[in-house]
């Protein structure tokens, strides 16, 4: 064997699989995982020399057009239903859940002003917001801890999660419906001060909100 050959040999050893091989292999990972995947933790699980990025993009223009589509969800990617085919799998069930209307309200206000603090959310609610509230949400992993923001005291601010954007169907939240929209749709009062984002609320504290609302709430409905 000569050094040509050799050398030839070495090399595609280490070549890395075709781009339709790479598609496949983004198309396993996205259809196994039960979250959204980054182009990053995709490519970790790769071969050497793959381009994740370029196979995700063949992948997705592949998909177009079929029952099942290739959709970001934040920073990740995963695969979905189609949306006009989503009446198939809809199942009637009944299914009672408590959400107050404070955590409604704590929700919308961190999805629209976010990164976001405990007294920014205070103040434009106009009430106080008990841990209970904030820990619900938590809990439905809907929001989480953000960066400490740099002012007096190193405040911790909350974000919504990929889980909430894949919840509504959102890419990101600044596809979040405007101010307009949700008027037009009666979900946001008129009346409400410039600034103030209201969802109908009393103005009442946390205690007496979570009383009068068992999830029915239009803007946060499946």
């Amino acid at each position: 064997m000569n050094d040509e050959t050799s050398h030839e040999d070495t090399d595609s050893l280490f070549a890395a699989p075709p781009m339709a091989e790479q598609e496949r292999m983004i198309e396993a990972m996205l259809f196994a995982s039960s979250e959204p995947v980054t182009v990053r933790e995709l490519e970790v699980r790769m071969p050497h020399g793959c381009d994740a990025a370029e196979a995700l993009a063949h992948l997705r223009k592949r998909y177009e057009g079929r029952g099942v589509h290739v959709v970001r969800v934040g920073d990740g990617w995963a695969m979905r239903t189609s949306p006009d085919l989503g009446f198939l799998m809809q199942k009637e069930t009944v299914e009672t859940r408590k959400l107050s209307r404070a955590a409604i309200e704590t929700l919308a206000i961190v999805a629209y002003h976010q990164p976001c603090t405990r007294a920014e959310i205070e103040e434009i609610r106009g009430v106080s917001v008990s841990r209970g509230t904030i820990d619900q949400l938590l809990e439905l992993e809907w929001i989480r801890l953000g960066r400490r923001k740099m002012t007096p005291g190193r405040p911790v601010t909350f974000v919504v999660t990929p889980i909430f954007l894949d919840h509504f169907g959102l890419e990101s939240a600044r596809d979040l419906p405007g101010l307009k929209e949700l008027r037009a749709a009666g979900l946001l009062e008129n009346r409400a001060p410039p600034g103030a984002l209201s969802l109908g609320g009393s103005g009442e504290d946390d205690e007496a909100e979570s009383e009068g609302l068992d999830g029915q709430s239009e803007l946060f409905e499946d």
